[in-house]
Protein backbone atom coordinates (compact mmCIF):
# COMPACT_ATOMS: atom_id res chain seq x y z
CA UNK A 1 0.00 0.00 0.00
CA UNK A 2 1.73 3.17 -1.19
CA UNK A 3 1.49 6.69 0.19
CA UNK A 4 -0.25 7.77 -3.01
CA UNK A 5 -3.34 5.79 -2.04
CA UNK A 6 -3.31 7.11 1.54
CA UNK A 7 -4.15 10.68 0.54
CA UNK A 8 -6.89 10.99 3.13
CA UNK A 9 -6.68 10.77 6.91
CA UNK A 10 -9.83 8.65 6.91
CA UNK A 11 -8.34 6.23 4.37
CA UNK A 12 -5.08 6.14 6.31
CA UNK A 13 -6.86 5.20 9.52
CA UNK A 14 -9.11 2.68 7.74
CA UNK A 15 -6.09 1.06 6.06
CA UNK A 16 -4.33 0.69 9.40
CA UNK A 17 -7.44 -0.68 11.09
CA UNK A 18 -8.04 -3.21 8.28
CA UNK A 19 -4.40 -4.29 8.37
CA UNK A 20 -4.50 -4.77 12.11
CA UNK A 21 -7.76 -6.72 11.84
CA UNK A 22 -6.27 -8.97 9.15
CA UNK A 23 -3.21 -9.54 11.29
CA UNK A 24 -5.45 -10.30 14.25
CA UNK A 25 -7.47 -12.71 12.11
CA UNK A 26 -4.29 -14.39 10.85
CA UNK A 27 -2.96 -14.73 14.38
CA UNK A 28 -6.29 -16.12 15.55
CA UNK A 29 -6.40 -18.51 12.59
CA UNK A 30 -2.90 -19.81 13.30
CA UNK A 31 -3.76 -20.16 16.97
CA UNK A 32 -7.00 -21.93 16.10
CA UNK A 33 -5.27 -24.24 13.62
CA UNK A 34 -2.60 -25.01 16.16
CA UNK A 35 -5.18 -25.81 18.83
CA UNK A 36 -7.22 -27.86 16.33
CA UNK A 37 -4.11 -29.78 15.23
CA UNK A 38 -3.13 -30.63 18.77
CA UNK A 39 -6.71 -31.60 19.62
CA UNK A 40 -7.05 -33.85 16.55
CA UNK A 41 -3.69 -35.49 17.18
CA UNK A 42 -4.53 -36.01 20.83
CA UNK A 43 -7.88 -37.54 19.93
CA UNK A 44 -6.27 -39.72 17.26
CA UNK A 45 -3.60 -40.89 19.71
CA UNK A 46 -6.28 -41.76 22.27
CA UNK A 47 -8.31 -43.59 19.58
CA UNK A 48 -5.35 -45.69 18.44
CA UNK A 49 -4.43 -46.51 22.04
CA UNK A 50 -8.05 -47.53 22.69
CA UNK A 51 -8.09 -49.76 19.59
CA UNK A 52 -4.83 -51.37 20.65
CA UNK A 53 -6.10 -51.90 24.17
CA UNK A 54 -9.41 -53.39 23.00
CA UNK A 55 -7.57 -55.66 20.54
CA UNK A 56 -5.32 -56.90 23.35
CA UNK A 57 -8.40 -57.40 25.52
CA UNK A 58 -10.08 -59.50 22.80
CA UNK A 59 -6.97 -61.69 22.40
CA UNK A 60 -6.64 -62.09 26.18
CA UNK A 61 -10.35 -62.97 26.57
CA UNK A 62 -10.06 -65.42 23.66
CA UNK A 63 -7.24 -67.34 25.36
CA UNK A 64 -9.19 -67.39 28.61
CA UNK A 65 -12.32 -68.59 26.74
CA UNK A 66 -10.41 -71.44 25.13
CA UNK A 67 -8.99 -72.54 28.48
CA UNK A 68 -12.46 -72.34 30.07
CA UNK A 69 -13.92 -74.36 27.19
CA UNK A 70 -11.29 -77.11 27.55
CA UNK A 71 -11.70 -77.25 31.31
CA UNK A 72 -15.47 -77.36 31.02
CA UNK A 73 -15.31 -80.23 28.50
CA UNK A 74 -12.80 -82.31 30.37
CA UNK A 75 -14.08 -81.74 33.87
CA UNK A 76 -17.77 -81.13 33.05
CA UNK A 77 -17.51 -77.96 35.13
CA UNK A 78 -20.86 -76.12 35.06
CA UNK A 79 -19.27 -72.85 36.20
CA UNK A 80 -16.83 -73.03 33.30
CA UNK A 81 -19.72 -73.39 30.87
CA UNK A 82 -21.21 -70.19 32.27
CA UNK A 83 -17.86 -68.38 31.99
CA UNK A 84 -17.57 -69.54 28.39
CA UNK A 85 -20.78 -67.74 27.52
CA UNK A 86 -19.72 -64.59 29.39
CA UNK A 87 -16.44 -64.47 27.49
CA UNK A 88 -18.31 -64.80 24.20
CA UNK A 89 -20.52 -61.85 25.01
CA UNK A 90 -17.56 -59.75 26.22
CA UNK A 91 -15.55 -60.49 23.07
CA UNK A 92 -18.53 -59.58 20.84
CA UNK A 93 -18.91 -56.33 22.79
CA UNK A 94 -15.23 -55.47 22.26
CA UNK A 95 -15.49 -56.22 18.54
CA UNK A 96 -18.36 -53.75 18.39
CA UNK A 97 -16.05 -51.18 20.06
CA UNK A 98 -13.41 -51.88 17.44
CA UNK A 99 -15.89 -51.43 14.61
CA UNK A 100 -17.25 -48.17 16.06
CA UNK A 101 -13.71 -46.83 16.60
CA UNK A 102 -12.53 -47.54 13.04
CA UNK A 103 -12.34 -44.45 10.80
CA UNK A 104 -10.94 -45.97 7.58
CA UNK A 105 -12.00 -48.75 5.27
CA UNK A 106 -8.71 -50.53 5.80
CA UNK A 107 -9.18 -50.55 9.56
CA UNK A 108 -12.74 -51.77 9.23
CA UNK A 109 -11.73 -54.58 6.84
CA UNK A 110 -8.90 -55.76 9.09
CA UNK A 111 -11.19 -55.77 12.11
CA UNK A 112 -13.80 -57.77 10.16
CA UNK A 113 -11.14 -60.34 9.18
CA UNK A 114 -10.11 -60.66 12.82
CA UNK A 115 -13.76 -61.07 13.80
CA UNK A 116 -14.27 -63.78 11.17
CA UNK A 117 -11.24 -65.69 12.44
CA UNK A 118 -12.68 -65.49 15.95
CA UNK A 119 -16.01 -66.88 14.70
CA UNK A 120 -14.16 -69.85 13.20
CA UNK A 121 -12.44 -70.54 16.51
CA UNK A 122 -15.74 -70.20 18.31
CA UNK A 123 -17.28 -72.63 15.86
CA UNK A 124 -14.56 -75.20 16.59
CA UNK A 125 -15.10 -74.77 20.33
CA UNK A 126 -18.86 -75.20 19.92
CA UNK A 127 -18.18 -78.43 17.99
CA UNK A 128 -16.22 -79.75 20.96
CA UNK A 129 -19.17 -79.12 23.21
CA UNK A 130 -21.61 -80.67 20.76
CA UNK A 131 -19.57 -83.92 19.91
CA UNK A 132 -20.88 -86.79 22.07
CA UNK A 133 -17.69 -88.80 21.49
CA UNK A 134 -15.35 -86.10 22.53
CA UNK A 135 -15.31 -87.62 26.00
CA UNK A 136 -13.14 -90.47 24.82
CA UNK A 137 -9.64 -90.74 26.16
CA UNK A 138 -8.10 -90.00 22.78
CA UNK A 139 -10.08 -86.75 22.48
CA UNK A 140 -9.17 -85.85 26.01
CA UNK A 141 -5.50 -86.34 25.18
CA UNK A 142 -5.89 -84.20 22.05
CA UNK A 143 -7.53 -81.37 23.97
CA UNK A 144 -4.80 -81.45 26.59
CA UNK A 145 -2.11 -81.09 23.94
CA UNK A 146 -0.92 -77.37 23.95
CA UNK A 147 -0.35 -77.54 20.20
CA UNK A 148 -4.10 -78.09 19.78
CA UNK A 149 -4.83 -74.62 21.20
CA UNK A 150 -2.04 -73.10 19.12
CA UNK A 151 -3.43 -74.56 15.89
CA UNK A 152 -6.92 -73.42 16.85
CA UNK A 153 -5.87 -69.77 17.21
CA UNK A 154 -3.09 -69.73 14.62
CA UNK A 155 -5.18 -67.95 11.96
CA UNK A 156 -6.53 -65.56 14.56
CA UNK A 157 -2.97 -64.60 15.54
CA UNK A 158 -2.16 -63.71 11.92
CA UNK A 159 -5.16 -61.37 11.68
CA UNK A 160 -4.37 -60.00 15.14
CA UNK A 161 -0.75 -59.20 14.19
CA UNK A 162 -1.94 -57.52 11.00
CA UNK A 163 -4.29 -55.22 12.96
CA UNK A 164 -1.61 -54.46 15.55
CA UNK A 165 0.92 -53.65 12.84
CA UNK A 166 -1.54 -51.34 11.10
CA UNK A 167 -2.31 -49.53 14.36
CA UNK A 168 1.40 -49.24 15.13
CA UNK A 169 2.05 -47.72 11.67
CA UNK A 170 -0.74 -45.23 12.14
CA UNK A 171 0.66 -44.33 15.54
CA UNK A 172 4.15 -43.87 14.06
CA UNK A 173 2.72 -41.64 11.30
CA UNK A 174 0.98 -39.56 13.93
CA UNK A 175 4.25 -39.27 15.83
CA UNK A 176 6.06 -38.10 12.65
CA UNK A 177 3.42 -35.41 12.11
CA UNK A 178 3.90 -34.23 15.67
CA UNK A 179 7.66 -34.04 15.15
CA UNK A 180 7.22 -32.00 11.96
CA UNK A 181 4.76 -29.65 13.68
CA UNK A 182 7.06 -29.27 16.70
CA UNK A 183 9.93 -28.44 14.35
CA UNK A 184 8.16 -25.78 12.28
CA UNK A 185 5.65 -24.44 14.82
CA UNK A 186 8.07 -21.82 16.28
CA UNK A 187 8.71 -20.49 12.77
CA UNK A 188 5.01 -20.41 11.88
CA UNK A 189 4.10 -18.67 15.13
CA UNK A 190 6.97 -16.18 14.77
CA UNK A 191 5.76 -15.00 11.34
CA UNK A 192 2.66 -13.16 12.69
CA UNK A 193 4.77 -11.57 15.43
CA UNK A 194 7.27 -10.37 12.82
CA UNK A 195 4.44 -9.09 10.64
CA UNK A 196 2.97 -7.28 13.65
CA UNK A 197 6.32 -5.62 14.40
CA UNK A 198 6.77 -4.55 10.77
CA UNK A 199 3.20 -3.29 10.68
CA UNK A 200 3.70 -1.19 13.81
CA UNK A 201 6.87 0.34 12.33
CA UNK A 202 5.12 1.01 9.01
CA UNK A 203 2.01 2.45 10.67
CA UNK A 204 4.09 4.67 12.95
CA UNK A 205 6.27 5.90 10.09
CA UNK A 206 3.32 6.53 7.78
CA UNK A 207 1.24 8.26 10.45
CA UNK A 208 4.19 10.39 11.49
CA UNK A 209 5.06 11.35 7.90
CA UNK A 210 1.53 11.92 6.66
CA UNK A 211 -0.06 13.47 9.75
CA UNK A 212 2.05 14.22 12.82
CA UNK A 213 4.93 15.99 11.05
CA UNK A 214 2.67 18.20 8.85
CA UNK A 215 0.46 19.03 11.87
CA UNK A 216 3.57 19.95 13.90
CA UNK A 217 4.72 22.27 11.10
CA UNK A 218 1.26 23.84 10.97
CA UNK A 219 1.32 24.46 14.74
CA UNK A 220 4.80 26.02 14.49
CA UNK A 221 3.70 28.19 11.57
CA UNK A 222 0.51 29.22 13.36
CA UNK A 223 2.57 30.36 16.36
CA UNK A 224 4.74 32.50 14.09
CA UNK A 225 1.65 33.97 12.46
CA UNK A 226 0.20 34.69 15.90
CA UNK A 227 3.18 36.88 16.83
CA UNK A 228 2.91 38.80 13.56
CA UNK A 229 5.01 36.90 11.00
CA UNK A 230 2.23 36.84 8.43
CA UNK A 231 4.65 36.02 5.60
CA UNK A 232 5.12 32.51 7.05
CA UNK A 233 4.20 29.79 4.53
CA UNK A 234 3.31 26.30 5.67
CA UNK A 235 4.14 23.33 3.42
CA UNK A 236 0.98 21.77 2.05
CA UNK A 237 1.85 18.11 2.54
CA UNK A 238 0.50 15.00 4.23
CA UNK A 239 -3.04 13.68 4.01
CA UNK A 240 -5.76 15.70 2.28
CA UNK A 241 -7.25 17.10 5.49
CA UNK A 242 -3.87 18.41 6.64
CA UNK A 243 -3.13 19.82 3.19
CA UNK A 244 -6.47 21.61 3.20
CA UNK A 245 -5.80 22.98 6.69
CA UNK A 246 -2.34 24.25 5.70
CA UNK A 247 -3.76 25.80 2.53
CA UNK A 248 -6.56 27.49 4.49
CA UNK A 249 -4.11 28.93 7.04
CA UNK A 250 -1.79 30.12 4.25
CA UNK A 251 -4.72 31.84 2.56
CA UNK A 252 -5.82 33.35 5.86
CA UNK A 253 -2.28 34.65 6.48
CA UNK A 254 -2.19 36.16 2.97
CA UNK A 255 -5.57 37.79 3.54
CA UNK A 256 -4.47 39.06 6.95
CA UNK A 257 -1.25 40.39 5.43
CA UNK A 258 -3.22 42.22 2.76
CA UNK A 259 -5.73 43.48 5.33
CA UNK A 260 -2.91 44.52 7.65
CA UNK A 261 -1.19 46.45 4.86
CA UNK A 262 -4.48 48.16 4.01
CA UNK A 263 -5.16 48.85 7.70
CA UNK A 264 -1.68 50.24 8.25
CA UNK A 265 -2.05 52.47 5.22
CA UNK A 266 -5.46 53.59 6.46
CA UNK A 267 -4.08 54.24 9.94
CA UNK A 268 -1.16 56.15 8.44
CA UNK A 269 -3.55 58.33 6.50
CA UNK A 270 -5.70 58.86 9.59
CA UNK A 271 -2.62 59.58 11.70
CA UNK A 272 -1.35 62.03 9.11
CA UNK A 273 -4.80 63.61 9.01
CA UNK A 274 -4.68 64.24 12.76
CA UNK A 275 -0.95 64.93 12.85
CA UNK A 276 -0.78 67.58 10.14
CA UNK A 277 -3.08 70.10 11.89
CA UNK A 278 -1.16 69.61 15.15
CA UNK A 279 2.19 70.09 13.41
CA UNK A 280 0.83 73.08 11.50
CA UNK A 281 -0.52 74.61 14.72
CA UNK A 282 2.62 74.03 16.75
CA UNK A 283 4.89 75.30 13.98
CA UNK A 284 2.70 78.16 12.66
CA UNK A 285 2.45 79.95 16.02
CA UNK A 286 6.21 80.02 16.70
CA UNK A 287 6.88 81.04 13.10
CA UNK A 288 4.35 83.88 13.39
CA UNK A 289 6.03 84.99 16.60
CA UNK A 290 9.45 84.84 14.94
CA UNK A 291 8.17 86.80 11.94
CA UNK A 292 6.58 89.50 14.10
CA UNK A 293 9.72 89.82 16.17
CA UNK A 294 11.88 89.96 13.05
CA UNK A 295 9.76 92.82 11.66
CA UNK A 296 10.60 94.87 14.73
CA UNK A 297 14.29 94.55 13.81
CA UNK A 298 13.75 96.80 10.80
CA UNK A 299 13.35 99.90 12.98
CA UNK A 300 14.65 99.15 16.46
CA UNK A 301 14.18 102.02 18.93
CA UNK A 302 17.17 101.10 21.01
CA UNK A 303 19.64 98.30 21.64
CA UNK A 304 17.57 97.01 24.54
CA UNK A 305 14.59 96.36 22.23
CA UNK A 306 16.94 94.70 19.75
CA UNK A 307 18.30 92.41 22.45
CA UNK A 308 14.78 91.48 23.62
CA UNK A 309 13.76 90.70 20.03
CA UNK A 310 16.82 88.54 19.55
CA UNK A 311 16.14 86.68 22.82
CA UNK A 312 12.50 86.21 21.81
CA UNK A 313 13.53 84.71 18.48
CA UNK A 314 16.04 82.37 20.14
CA UNK A 315 13.52 81.34 22.81
CA UNK A 316 10.81 80.66 20.25
CA UNK A 317 13.24 78.69 18.05
CA UNK A 318 14.40 76.62 21.04
CA UNK A 319 10.78 75.91 21.97
CA UNK A 320 10.04 74.80 18.43
CA UNK A 321 13.15 72.55 18.49
CA UNK A 322 12.05 70.97 21.79
CA UNK A 323 8.60 70.28 20.39
CA UNK A 324 10.03 68.67 17.25
CA UNK A 325 12.35 66.47 19.35
CA UNK A 326 9.43 65.45 21.60
CA UNK A 327 7.31 64.70 18.54
CA UNK A 328 10.03 62.47 17.08
CA UNK A 329 10.33 60.68 20.44
CA UNK A 330 6.57 60.16 20.54
CA UNK A 331 6.37 58.80 16.99
CA UNK A 332 9.38 56.52 17.43
CA UNK A 333 8.32 52.85 17.88
CA UNK A 334 8.91 51.49 21.36
CA UNK A 335 10.57 48.13 22.03
CA UNK A 336 10.59 47.64 25.82
CA UNK A 337 13.42 45.63 27.32
CA UNK A 338 11.53 43.93 30.14
CA UNK A 339 13.09 42.92 33.43
CA UNK A 340 11.97 42.60 37.04
CA UNK A 341 12.40 45.94 38.82
CA UNK A 342 11.06 47.35 42.09
CA UNK A 343 8.40 50.01 41.67
CA UNK A 344 10.17 52.13 44.31
CA UNK A 345 13.39 52.11 42.23
CA UNK A 346 11.62 53.66 39.23
CA UNK A 347 9.84 56.23 41.42
CA UNK A 348 13.06 57.22 43.25
CA UNK A 349 14.91 57.57 39.95
CA UNK A 350 12.32 60.10 38.71
CA UNK A 351 12.21 61.90 42.10
CA UNK A 352 16.01 62.33 42.11
CA UNK A 353 15.81 64.17 38.79
CA UNK A 354 13.05 66.45 40.16
CA UNK A 355 14.61 67.39 43.52
CA UNK A 356 15.71 70.79 42.23
CA UNK A 357 12.23 71.58 40.90
CA UNK A 358 10.73 70.62 44.26
CA UNK A 359 13.28 72.79 46.06
CA UNK A 360 12.63 75.76 43.78
CA UNK A 361 8.93 75.68 44.68
CA UNK A 362 9.61 74.79 48.33
CA UNK A 363 7.36 71.73 47.96
CA UNK A 364 7.22 68.79 50.34
CA UNK A 365 7.26 65.19 49.14
CA UNK A 366 5.01 62.71 50.94
CA UNK A 367 5.51 59.00 50.40
CA UNK A 368 2.66 56.68 51.51
CA UNK A 369 2.01 52.94 51.11
CA UNK A 370 5.60 52.14 50.21
CA UNK A 371 5.35 48.97 52.26
CA UNK A 372 3.35 47.62 49.30
CA UNK A 373 6.45 47.86 47.12
CA UNK A 374 7.10 44.84 44.89
CA UNK A 375 8.82 43.85 41.66
CA UNK A 376 7.12 44.59 38.36
CA UNK A 377 7.87 43.48 34.80
CA UNK A 378 8.87 46.69 33.03
CA UNK A 379 11.46 48.54 31.00
CA UNK A 380 12.80 50.83 33.78
CA UNK A 381 14.22 53.41 31.38
CA UNK A 382 10.95 53.94 29.52
CA UNK A 383 8.81 53.80 32.64
CA UNK A 384 11.07 56.27 34.50
CA UNK A 385 10.64 58.64 31.53
CA UNK A 386 6.83 58.40 31.79
CA UNK A 387 6.84 58.82 35.59
CA UNK A 388 9.22 61.75 35.31
CA UNK A 389 6.91 63.53 32.81
CA UNK A 390 3.84 62.98 35.01
CA UNK A 391 5.62 64.14 38.18
CA UNK A 392 7.06 67.16 36.38
CA UNK A 393 3.56 68.16 35.21
CA UNK A 394 2.27 67.76 38.78
CA UNK A 395 5.05 69.96 40.19
CA UNK A 396 4.53 72.62 37.53
CA UNK A 397 0.78 72.64 38.22
CA UNK A 398 1.23 72.87 42.02
CA UNK A 399 1.48 76.12 43.98
CA UNK A 400 4.54 76.97 46.06
CA UNK A 401 4.92 75.33 49.46
CA UNK A 402 2.34 72.65 48.58
CA UNK A 403 2.69 68.90 48.97
CA UNK A 404 3.27 66.25 46.29
CA UNK A 405 2.09 62.83 47.44
CA UNK A 406 3.43 59.60 45.89
CA UNK A 407 1.50 56.48 46.97
CA UNK A 408 1.52 52.75 46.27
CA UNK A 409 -1.64 50.73 46.80
CA UNK A 410 -2.04 47.03 46.15
CA UNK A 411 -5.47 45.83 44.92
CA UNK A 412 -5.86 42.11 44.20
CA UNK A 413 -3.55 41.36 41.25
CA UNK A 414 -2.71 45.02 40.55
CA UNK A 415 -0.43 47.66 42.00
CA UNK A 416 -1.60 51.28 41.81
CA UNK A 417 0.95 54.12 41.75
CA UNK A 418 -0.70 57.46 42.59
CA UNK A 419 0.76 60.96 41.98
CA UNK A 420 -1.35 63.61 43.79
CA UNK A 421 -0.76 67.36 43.54
CA UNK A 422 -2.55 70.37 45.06
CA UNK A 423 -2.88 72.38 41.86
CA UNK A 424 -5.87 73.89 40.14
CA UNK A 425 -6.81 70.70 38.34
CA UNK A 426 -6.49 69.60 34.73
CA UNK A 427 -7.69 72.23 32.17
CA UNK A 428 -8.56 69.37 29.78
CA UNK A 429 -9.47 65.66 29.79
CA UNK A 430 -6.44 63.64 28.60
CA UNK A 431 -7.20 60.86 26.08
CA UNK A 432 -4.78 58.03 25.23
CA UNK A 433 -5.53 58.20 21.49
CA UNK A 434 -4.87 61.95 21.10
CA UNK A 435 -1.52 63.27 19.93
CA UNK A 436 -1.80 66.36 22.11
CA UNK A 437 -4.26 65.99 24.98
CA UNK A 438 -4.64 69.73 25.44
CA UNK A 439 -2.82 73.02 25.80
CA UNK A 440 0.35 73.08 27.83
CA UNK A 441 0.19 75.10 31.05
CA UNK A 442 3.97 75.57 31.14
CA UNK A 443 5.91 78.42 29.56
CA UNK A 444 8.27 76.06 27.78
CA UNK A 445 6.07 72.96 27.52
CA UNK A 446 5.66 70.91 24.36
CA UNK A 447 2.29 69.38 25.27
CA UNK A 448 3.64 65.86 24.47
CA UNK A 449 4.57 64.70 27.99
CA UNK A 450 1.19 63.11 28.69
CA UNK A 451 0.84 61.44 25.22
CA UNK A 452 4.31 59.92 25.63
CA UNK A 453 3.34 58.65 29.10
CA UNK A 454 0.14 57.17 27.66
CA UNK A 455 2.14 55.43 24.91
CA UNK A 456 4.69 53.94 27.32
CA UNK A 457 1.97 52.65 29.69
CA UNK A 458 -0.01 51.16 26.79
CA UNK A 459 3.09 49.35 25.52
CA UNK A 460 3.54 47.81 28.98
CA UNK A 461 -0.12 46.87 29.23
CA UNK A 462 -0.59 49.31 32.12
CA UNK A 463 -3.42 51.80 32.66
CA UNK A 464 -3.05 55.58 33.05
CA UNK A 465 -5.88 57.68 34.48
CA UNK A 466 -6.31 61.37 35.44
CA UNK A 467 -8.83 62.53 38.09
CA UNK A 468 -9.42 66.05 39.48
CA UNK A 469 -11.07 66.58 42.86
CA UNK A 470 -11.53 69.51 45.26
CA UNK A 471 -9.10 69.59 48.16
CA UNK A 472 -10.65 72.67 49.76
CA UNK A 473 -12.54 75.78 48.66
CA UNK A 474 -9.51 77.24 46.90
CA UNK A 475 -7.63 74.18 45.60
CA UNK A 476 -8.54 71.38 43.21
CA UNK A 477 -5.86 68.73 43.10
CA UNK A 478 -5.19 66.17 40.36
CA UNK A 479 -4.54 62.47 40.97
CA UNK A 480 -2.64 60.51 38.32
CA UNK A 481 -3.12 56.74 38.71
CA UNK A 482 -0.81 54.21 37.06
CA UNK A 483 -2.21 50.68 37.36
CA UNK A 484 0.33 47.90 36.84
CA UNK A 485 -0.77 44.23 36.63
CA UNK A 486 1.13 41.88 38.91
CA UNK A 487 2.05 39.14 36.49
CA UNK A 488 5.17 37.41 35.24
CA UNK A 489 6.29 38.02 31.66
CA UNK A 490 9.43 36.70 30.10
CA UNK A 491 12.19 39.24 29.63
CA UNK A 492 12.34 40.60 26.08
CA UNK A 493 8.97 38.94 25.39
CA UNK A 494 8.16 41.68 22.88
CA UNK A 495 11.09 40.69 20.69
CA UNK A 496 9.35 37.56 19.49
Amino acid sequence: MTTKHLNSLRKLLIAQEVTFLLLLALTGLLGGLSAYFWQQNSEESVRLNDLSYVTEQIRSDLFRQIQVAIRARLLEDVRSLELYGEYSREIDKNFNKLRSGAISREEDTTIQDLHVSYREIQKDMNTIFADPYAISLQIRMKILDPRFAERMIGRFEGKYNKLKFMLAEEHNELHRKLEIWSKYAPVVITIPLLLAFLLVIYARTTFRREFLKPISEIITGARRIRVGHLQTKMPEQGVEEVKDLAGAINKMANDLQSSQAALIESEKQAALGSLVPVIAHNIRNPLASIRATAQLLDDPEDKEDLAESKDAIIETTDRLSRWVNALVSYLHPLKPNYRLVLASEMLNAAIDLLKQKLADKQMKLNRTGWENDLRLNADPNLMEQAIYALMANAIDASPKMSTLTISMLRKDAELEILIQDQGTGMPFDPKPDQLTPGPSTKSFGTGLGIPIAFKICQKHGWKLQFDSAEIDAEQTGTTVTITAPIRVIEENDEDE
